[in-house]
């Protein structure tokens, strides 16, 4: 008997542990997201485009082992959010072809691997521009008055979350086919304006509640750090931080201005901050590798280098904060979302 109660006791305490991670959330019926690869989670899948990662080693840590499409070793922000919303531990990607109507309600990802805020972007990646991606966004809405009814897309419209998350490549890879036309202050404030310039647009088509990441620092993810570091010191590429400092500060204010002035609620969302810290300081958050990635030698392995034949992926993913040279393990994004999201939350509830 006394088994029997210790045994329901500790069954309770996990439940009320697991609980206590989500947010109590009475309010937000669905989590759309628009963006790249950071919250893509399969729309490339069957893209012509060489940015695709549905293949081992991918996956390793997604339930189940499988290479779904995402980015990283195992889930990505879309769902780790979607599952501190208590929505699901798993955000559909929209161009996913198995999609049932039920599986719209609780929400999808537009987002794209290797898309921006520059449809310059997406057509050198052959891959879904952001603009695309509201293309998509009204038919997920058609689809949703179609089977569900106009009160119910109402609904998502007015009391979904809407993330937007782009820029990383936009900065990291089209700044110089730019740079005949932009200096990195000004190309920085181009893709700031454009951000500002696609909330509006998401704002039109009905979108209420809306954040939007700011840059991460990109110079100091293992790629740019093994291209323009320094071979033996391997520094973060800090002129590549400096636009995306440069992005966010255009980006903020700009998003204030907006929140005053559209009815909703519009949010800027600072991730640079505690990226930057966990990769200075990665003892401090439980890491012990943040200037290479697991996947491979960690140097420049992404996409297709970064695949089951290469013989030094390591075995613990959660040592490290990137998972191949450009993207963040599971365990990386599970402490910005855990760092960040409860009082932006809080706002939109």
């Amino acid at each position: 008997m006394k088994l029997q109660m210790l045994w329901l006791a500790l069954v309770l305490l996990a439940v009320e542990t697991n609980a206590a991670k989500q947010i109590n959330n009475t309010s937000i019926p669905a989590l759309i997201v628009f963006g790249d690869s950071i919250m893509d989670t399969g729309n490339n899948n069957n893209l012509p485009t060489i940015m695709k990662c549905n293949f081992p080693p991918y996956g390793k840590d997604f339930p189940g082992g499988s290479a779904t499409g995402r980015f990283s070793d195992g889930r990505v922000p879309s769902d780790l959010i979607a599952e501190k919303l208590g929505l699901a531990k798993t955000l559909p990607a929209y161009m996913n072809p198995n999609l049932k109507p039920n599986d719209l309600l609780k929400g999808v990802t537009f987002a794209s691997g290797g898309t921006g805020y520059d449809p310059l972007t997406a057509q050198m990646m052959s891959v879904i521009s952001v603009w695309d991606q509201l293309t998509y966004f009204k038919e997920y809405i058609s689809k949703i008055k179609q089977h569900f009814g106009e009160e119910k897309a109402q609904n998502i419209l007015d009391h979904s979350f809407f993330l937007v998350v782009s820029s990383s490549n936009d900065l990291a890879h089209t700044y110089l086919p730019r740079a005949h036309r932009y200096d990195r202050t000004s190309y920085a404030n181009f893709l700031a304006d454009s951000a500002v310039k696609f909330v509006r647009e998401l704002h039109k088509l009905g979108a209420r509640k809306i954040g939007v990441f700011s840059a991460v620092p990109v110079g100091c993810v293992p790629l740019q750090r093994t291209v323009f570091g320094g071979l033996l010191t391997r520094r973060c590429n800090e002129p590549l931080n400096n636009m995306a400092k440069q992005f966010n500060s255009r980006l903020s204010p700009a998003l204030d201005s907006l929140d005053k002035e559209l009815d909703g609620v519009i949010l800027y969302i600072d991730v640079y901050d505690t990226l930057y810290d966990m990769i200075q300081n990665p003892k401090k958050y439980g890491f012990e590798v943040a200037n290479r990635g697991c996947c491979g030698t960690g140097l420049v392995a992404i996409s297709y280098m970064c695949n089951s034949l290469n013989p030094f992926t390591c075995t613990n993913s959660s040592a490290y904060i990137f998972w191949d040279s450009y993207h963040p393990t599971e365990r990386a994004y599970q402490v910005i979302v855990d760092t960040l999201l409860d009082k932006f939350i809080s706002k939109v509830l």
